[in-house]
């Protein structure tokens, strides 16, 4: 791998993603296209800003990362907004934060630092890794934000399992979860619960909580091949799709631009996650390898989610579409993420090939 100021296989897919994310949001919600012009504006300018940083510096910031990650979650029941049930978001002046997708990146570094620093086979050191990941974990739960904490967990273990703990252990850890799956159903909130009962059968209740699923899937299905045109979706334009710019931009893009422009996106994410795999296997130490695991993760698991519940196969949990979905919080925790990995590409030694004559 060459070193260079950026790698066109991370870069080249953030462009290609944003300009659908312009493209159709403009079509979606034209009154919010400068904002989300602007703050994609801000993400790229912080991706740049990120990717010059040696991520080898960040190793001792990390226990004030973790730190900072849980005042932005406590400070968010203190100042945030209630929306909906829920407590997510701060607002400062006309703009809101949301303060889990602000977490993310931090909680990367945090995770990765400790388990680089410590040997986490060891039971003792394992369980403080665990505790280390459920605080922020429950705050999240407690606003509630059920996908970003699912995001959080899925990147706890993935970095565990690339620093060496056994899946035998982590399988006896998720069975341990799926003993206490009836108590965390009842922390659920109501809207939650209805969300997995709708997943099952969203014909149950067509118009209340199998409404969601309903259209998204109707939306997938009339986009065909080529998609009815930007600006010329029925379920998205006609308002039938709810949170188009957001949890089912994927639905609304797939009817206004098709299976192709759909096949276009994914490969796009294909390719970016494969760049990272490569980055992760020849990262110049353990550091840098878990946090590209980290962020690896961390968007498979929110695409796979969020087109999966787009296309009716996983229960609606909230979680957005990286670089596409609208939101400020979302673009800039993924620049950072990705500034992160540009960051280790950068210190990758290139390969040298020698010619024996």
């Amino acid at each position: 791998m060459q070193k260079g100021l950026f790698d066109l296989w991370i870069v080249a897919p953030i462009v290609i993603l944003l300009t659908f994310s312009l493209a159709v949001l403009q079509s979606l919600v034209p009154q919010e296209f400068p904002q989300h012009g602007f703050y994609i504006a801000i993400a790229l300018l912080t991706f740049v800003l990120v990717s010059s940083v040696d991520y080898r510096m960040l190793r001792i910031f990390s226990p004030a990362f973790y730190v900072t990650a849980l005042l932005f979650l406590i400070t968010t029941f203190i100042f945030g907004q209630v929306t909906r049930g829920s407590i997510r978001w701060i607002a400062i002046g006309p703009l809101t934060i949301q303060a889990s997708e602000l977490a993310k990146p931090l909680m990367i570094l945090t995770l990765a630092y400790f388990a680089e620093r410590f040997d986490l086979r060891q039971t003792k050191l394992l369980l403080g890794y665990i505790a280390l990941l459920v605080i922020p974990l429950l705050l999240v739960l407690k606003q509630p934000d059920l996908g970003s904490a699912l995001v959080l967990g899925a990147v706890g273990i993935m970095i565990a399992i690339g620093r060496g703990v056994s899946l035998r252990f982590l399988g006896m850890l998720l069975g341990g979860a799926v003993l206490l799956l009836p108590g965390f159903l009842k922390l659920l909130a109501p809207y939650q619960r209805e969300r997995l009962s709708s997943f099952i059968d969203p014909y149950s209740d067509p118009l209340g909580s199998g409404y969601s699923v309903i259209q998204s899937v109707i939306a997938v299905g009339s986009g065909q091949l080529f998609g009815r045109g930007l600006g010329h979706g029925t379920q998205s334009q006609l308002r039938f799709l709810p949170e188009r710019h957001s949890d089912f931009i994927f639905a609304a893009l797939a009817e206004e631009l098709g299976f192709i422009g759909a096949a276009i996106v994914l490969f796009c994410y294909l390719a970016l996650l494969m760049r990272l795999i490569k980055i992760a296997k020849s990262s110049p130490d353990l550091f840098g390898s878990l946090i590209t695991v980290g962020v690896f993760t961390m968007i498979t698991f929110q695409v796979a989610v969020n087109i999966g519940m787009n296309v009716g196969l996983i229960p609606i949990t909230g979680i957005t579409l990286p670089l596409i979905s609208s939101g400020g919080s979302s673009l800039i925790a993924t620049a950072v993420s990705l500034g992160l990995v540009q960051s280790v590409g950068r210190r990758i030694k290139p390969e040298v090939s020698i010619e024996i004559h």
